[in-house]
């Protein structure tokens, strides 16, 4: 099972590889199109010169943090706001987790466990460590006792609801269809 989103090959083997660098793209998956979340822990590591490491980015300079991150193309469309946001979630990482990513999950007895320490990461709320927990299940193996409760309905199995979904454009355009959907559907309800 591996991380197989339409973006480049080396971005999806850095996913597949660096728990720390999923867990970035994770969190930079708001307000840009999925692939350029996904595909910008690669772009880092390409200007850093070296996969990301959270107890490095955890003590770097913030300014230089945000210059990596606004260098053009920037990696995000919020590159200042979204440096600091990295910043924290690897303070955290360093901390929590002496700099291994890899310990939120492999670490969790329980779905339910797992959901919660996700959600405790700075930058997850509660719908983003649900997707965070799909995403492991289906497409990494990460399936502790109770995962898909864990993972609300973005686990159920055959669904188009997140990027836990995306194995390639066809299924990106369902998930994108998805999404349009449950918009459309907020804005005549509200």
């Amino acid at each position: 099972m591996t991380v197989t989103l339409p973006i480049d090959p080396q971005a999806n083997d850095l996913l597949n590889r660096n728990p720390l660098a999923l867990l970035i793209a994770m969190l930079l998956d708001q307000q840009v199109p999925l692939e350029r979340a996904f595909a910008a822990p690669h772009g880092l590591a390409q200007r850093l010169g070296r996969e990301p490491d959270a107890a490095e980015l955890a003590a770097c300079d913030l300014r230089t943090l945000e210059e990596l991150f606004a260098r053009k193309p920037a990696l995000h469309r919020y590159p200042k706001a979204m440096a600091k946001r990295v910043q924290a979630l690897c303070r955290e990482v360093a901390e929590r987790y002496d700099g291994d990513a890899g310990r939120i999950w492999a670490d969790a007895a329980s779905g339910e466990e797992l959901r919660r320490r996700v959600a405790a990461l700075p930058g997850f709320g509660a719908q983003k460590a649900q997707i965070f927990v799909a995403l492991l299940g289906k497409r990494l193996g990460v399936r502790p006792e109770g995962w898909r409760e864990a993972a609300g309905a973005y686990g159920e199995e055959g669904s188009h609801r997140s990027v836990a979904d995306v194995v390639d454009e066809e299924s990106l355009i369902k998930v994108r269809e998805h999404k349009r959907q449950m918009k459309a559907a907020a804005r005549a309800a509200g």
